[in-house]
């Protein structure tokens, strides 16, 4: 299929951090150009640095060639201008799980981009309504929500606000089912969406139960794994995810909600405070090993 007859050819992609990488990636790889900004070129060059060792272990596992990783990133742009988002077919933001953030990027993009230009958010618990709200002709604006790491996790949840336009839900399902291997499911905008509302409450409890020295946090993950089949422990989970994002997604729920399932467990803000944020800097539940290179 030519670049011509895809929709969504060229997609704008806000953050280059890891979720932005590997969204960066998934779109590529499924034909699109991509631009992603970030604030400087630094972070641009840690993005591609991220999509590149990626697509290496992709090749080391015989999952992909090198004519797919120069393919792929050969699509990847970066800038740190967001005049460079003017005539793209869709914009994705991915940036920190922050509401005034998020909506004053968005507002800017929207100077930039056509009237009609869908805006997509990748939020795991903020509320798509009030994202819209901030922004001109909010019918355009929807979640479109990828889990870590996003080239492997199978998941989309199409978020509709209750501004969005029917016809961009049917659009982004039909883009969902274009990027492969990939499953939309479309929820409603409500904190958590569907599968956050169910695994935020449940790392909690995991976490809590630590804390109380119910087993360790090998035990706890091992006893998941085998007990209930999961491919991956909870605590290992946490690492991979980070747990200053746990923490962001579930502060987000709690606020918005009151439901006590959802408030950060004290271990959790122990953690982060103590800057034990998991694998990104090799320190979390099961990670003891500082890594300086991480970002």
């Amino acid at each position: 299929m030519s670049e011509s007859t895809i929709d969504f050819p060229t997609i704008g992609v806000l953050g280059f951090g890891t979720m932005g990488a590997g969204i960066a990636q998934v779109f590529a790889a499924a034909g699109r150009t991509v631009i992603v900004l970030d604030t400087d070129q630094q972070r641009i060059d840690a993005g591609i640095a991220t999509v590149a060792e990626f697509l290496d272990g992709g090749i080391a596992r015989g999952k992909a060639t090198e004519e797919d990783k120069a393919a792929i990133l050969g699509r990847i742009t970066g800038t740190t201008a967001v005049a460079d988002f003017a005539g793209v077919d869709a914009v994705l933001e991915s940036v920190t799980e922050n509401a005034a953030v998020k909506q004053a990027l968005l507002s800017e993009v929207a100077t930039v981009v056509g009237a009609q230009t869908p805006i997509l958010t990748n939020t795991s618990a903020l509320s798509v309504t009030d994202l819209a709200a901030a922004l001109p002709n909010p019918a355009r604006v929807a979640g479109l929500h990828f889990f870590n790491p996003a080239p492997v996790m199978q998941t989309v949840e199409i978020v509709r606000a209750l501004q969005t336009d029917e016809t961009l839900v049917e659009r982004l399902v039909d883009l969902v089912h274009a990027l492969g291997d990939k499953f939309p499911v479309v929820v409603k905008d409500r904190p958590g969406f569907l599968v956050n509302s169910l695994l935020l409450p449940y790392l909690n409890d995991v976490i809590q139960e630590l804390d109380d020295e119910l087993a360790t946090a090998e035990d706890i993950d091992v006893a998941l794994e085998l007990g209930l089949g999961y491919k991956t422990g909870p605590l290992k989970m946490l690492d991979t995810i980070g747990l200053d994002v746990h923490l962001h997604a579930t502060q987000a729920a709690y606020e918005a909600t009151a439901d006590a399932r959802y408030a950060p467990p004290p271990l959790l803000r122990q953690m982060v405070a103590a800057g034990r944020l998991g694998n990104k800097n090799g320190l979390g539940f099961r990670t003891e090993q500082p890594n300086h290179g991480s970002n």
